[in-house]
């Protein structure tokens, strides 16, 4: 199963979007650099983000309890279109916490439902203007049942750590992902 690539199949190309919002009046929470809430502060997405300023984004790595990887390609209307990520994930919408940004992004983009998601870390991109928070969803799940999100992602394929970290720049969204399975693999997890 390792390097399989599943393209959209024509049943998933007649399903309706995951997303009932539109993302261009999506509303979020600002943060200041120590991810403190601002309150009574709202961003917009689309809009600029004063400096200083920053807005939840959640990462979520999955990996397989037969210890594969899941990687997902943009779709190449995004920004990185064409290119793998590690992750599904996206912008925390107004008033939800990480961990519920998290279980709704999983669910959008990958079909997987799970509330019971380590998380890995924080970071800060200030080019961005986003606070990461990064999590792990470890699942039993049929591989062969990945959702995929149109307008989102185009494919997805499962891979092992070493096929995973020997992925070329070009093909990689973010190496942010490769860092932390580097230390699940250290922890032994």
């Amino acid at each position: 199963m390792e390097g399989k690539i599943d393209k959209v199949s024509e049943k998933d190309q007649q399903r309706p979007a995951a997303k009932e919002y539109d993302k261009e009046i999506e509303v979020w929470d600002a943060y200041d650099a120590s991810f403190a809430k601002i309150e009574g502060k709202k961003l917009m997405r689309g809009e600029p983000i004063p400096p200083g300023v920053f807005h939840l984004v959640c990462d979520i790595l999955v990996k397989h309890t037969d210890d594969t990887y899941l990687l997902m390609e943009r779709d190449v209307r995004k920004p990185y279109g064409g290119m793998w990520e590690a992750s599904a994930g996206g912008s925390a919408l107004a008033g939800e916490t990480p961990l519920q940004c998290a279980v709704r992004e999983l669910r959008e983009e990958t079909g997987i439902q799970s509330d019971d998601l380590i998380e890995l870390g924080e970071e800060i991109d200030a080019g961005t203007h986003a606070v990461y928070v990064e999590f792990l969803c470890i699942t039993d799940g049929n591989k062969n049942e990945i959702s995929l999100q149109d307008g989102e992602t185009t494919a997805y394929k499962w891979v092992t750590r070493q096929e995973l970290l020997s992925m070329k720049e070009e093909e990689l969204v973010t190496e942010r992902m490769q860092k932390y399975i580097n230390e699940l693999y250290e922890q032994g997890t």
